[in-house]
């Protein structure tokens, strides 16, 4: 089984570390091939450069068709061009957003989300909603740090992180916390023994939901939404 795990954003240290948390939750047979979206924003963080991303992101899943992609993960949490990849891969693609969240409403029945900065929480607020699960979101927080300070060593990034999760739990009263940004991906087990409350990383949720999903022989419907885009 093959997964191609694109992070959408063209930072080569972030895409390593999600590749390396994608490979540690894998079953044995299963071949992590990670990717970056090449010429695309260093980071996404608002709707412009997720706009910027979409057209490197499409690139890299035709790439990854070419080469028998069995699924696909989008290992960014504004789940960016989802719809899109959809219709050209033949596979799941699965969207860390989705993923993570959804497995929040399987374990516990109110979570939160913390993310990066205050101008992602918006964007996060309506996927939650078209997720369907806005009535077990408890809050979208922010840790207030850019994305890329979370590749940066000796930054205080994660110690940021681990304080809005504690915050969450006190003022939220949520059951679990969900990390919304795939930066973070490495962080999860580390947050989940310091708070001790499920922390839940969509990279890794996502991963694992794109190998049951192979696994069961499951493919992305090609009648309605995602049937394949019309020649031009």
């Amino acid at each position: 089984m093959k997964i191609f795990v694109i992070n959408p954003n063209s930072t080569t240290s972030m895409t390593d570390k999600i590749a390396a948390s994608a490979r540690a939750v894998t079953a044995p047979g299963v071949v992590i091939e990670a990717r970056s979206g090449i010429g695309a924003p260093a980071s996404i963080e608002g709707h412009y450069d997720e706009a910027m991303a979409v057209p490197r992101l499409l690139h890299q899943v035709r790439e990854a068709e070419a080469q028998k992609a069995d699924a696909i993960v989008v290992a960014c949490f504004d789940d960016p061009g989802i719809g899109a990849c959809r219709e050209i891969a033949t596979g799941p693609v699965i969207g860390i957003c989705e993923a993570a969240v959804k497995a929040a409403s399987m374990v516990a029945t109110s979570f939160s989300v913390v993310t990066t900065l205050p101008r992602s929480v918006p964007i996060i607020e309506e996927m939650v909603r078209r997720y369907g699960l806005d009535h077990q979101c408890r809050r979208v927080r922010s840790a207030a740090i850019p994305v890329l300070a979370l590749e940066e060593p000796g930054s205080n990034a994660r110690l940021l992180v681990r304080a809005e999760i504690l915050r969450a739990i006190e003022e939220d009263r949520c059951e679990a916390v969900v990390l919304g940004c795939a930066g973070m991906a490495d962080l999860a087990a580390w947050l989940t023994e310091e708070t001790g409350i499920p922390v839940i990383d969509g990279v890794t949720v996502a991963t694992k939901f794109a190998e049951a999903l192979v696994g069961a022989g499951i493919k992305t419907s090609k009648i309605g939404a995602y049937a394949p885009p019309n020649p031009k």
